[in-house]
């Protein structure tokens, strides 16, 4: 791993990057002049070429894949559409949430439609009706999760209200999708300023969601590709952006 001014790269080679993005920054430049420092900008600084793929929520950390080139940037993107890349999350939610309706594999299943909820952008909401198809599955990580170290390293920040500690492997890519199909189940992400109470976002000074794992086919080799990287959730030295506002699967 090679680290940059407030990025990391995980992975590089002729045809892409895998950058571990720090949380409160944007992945794209969004409106205003104050909002143009993002990730795809600071690697252009270094990779000129560099495509963005596919986003990560301005207060979300981990793994975000860039293309080197148009044909590898169409490449992924087909693969992201075809839902042949495959990403887990790592989250800490408040309250105590116990595993429900396991499937053989173990995991439950979140199944509802998300909209933008336009009068209050960036927010989405649930809407049975208008709402487009999403999906995502969950399971509850042992109380000890520093076993899992593709995920969380021992001195990640644990809250000091109750908590549990989830991975998440969404099926579909919605706006938010992860954290309002969480507070819909009456267990927001700890810290989070868009879906969360005020004791909600007193559990932690940052949103405790991280991409933790992306895998996929190489566009170029052929070859299978997975890449890890655990948090501890720290906060950032700065945060370049006041407020949220990039709408991002």
């Amino acid at each position: 791993m090679t680290s940059h001014a407030h990025f990391s790269v995980i992975h590089e080679d002729a045809h892409l990057l895998v950058l571990d993005k720090p949380a409160n920054l944007l992945s794209v430049p969004g409106r205003g002049a104050d909002r143009q420092d993002c990730l795809a900008r600071r690697v252009q600084t270094i990779w000129p070429e560099a495509l963005i793929v596919h986003r990560l929520d301005m207060a979300t950390s981990g793994l975000l894949v860039m293309a080197r080139s148009a044909a590898v940037h169409r490449s992924l993107s087909m693969a992201f559409a075809a839902r042949q890349v495959h990403k887990r999350y790592v989250a800490v939610v408040e309250g105590m949430l116990p595993q429900t309706a396991l499937d053989a594999e173990g995991w439950s299943t979140i199944d509802a439609p998300l909209i933008v909820d336009w009068p209050h952008r960036p927010r989405s909401k649930i809407d049975p009706v208008l709402g487009k198809p999403s999906l995502t599955r969950w399971r509850v990580l042992p109380a000890d999760a520093a076993a899992h170290p593709g995920m969380l390293t021992p001195d990640w920040h644990r809250p000091d209200d109750a908590h549990t500690v989830l991975e998440l492997a969404p099926v579909t890519g919605r706006s938010h999708q992860l954290r309002v199909h969480l507070q819909s189940l009456g267990h927001p992400i700890a810290g989070d300023t868009l879906y969360g109470s005020p004791e909600n976002q007193a559990m932690a000074p940052r949103l405790l969601l991280h991409a933790c794992m992306l895998e996929l086919v190489h566009p170029c080799t052929g070859a299978h590709m997975r890449w890890d990287c655990p948090t501890n959730f720290a906060v950032p030295t700065r945060n370049p952006c006041p407020s949220e506002g990039e709408i991002s699967p």
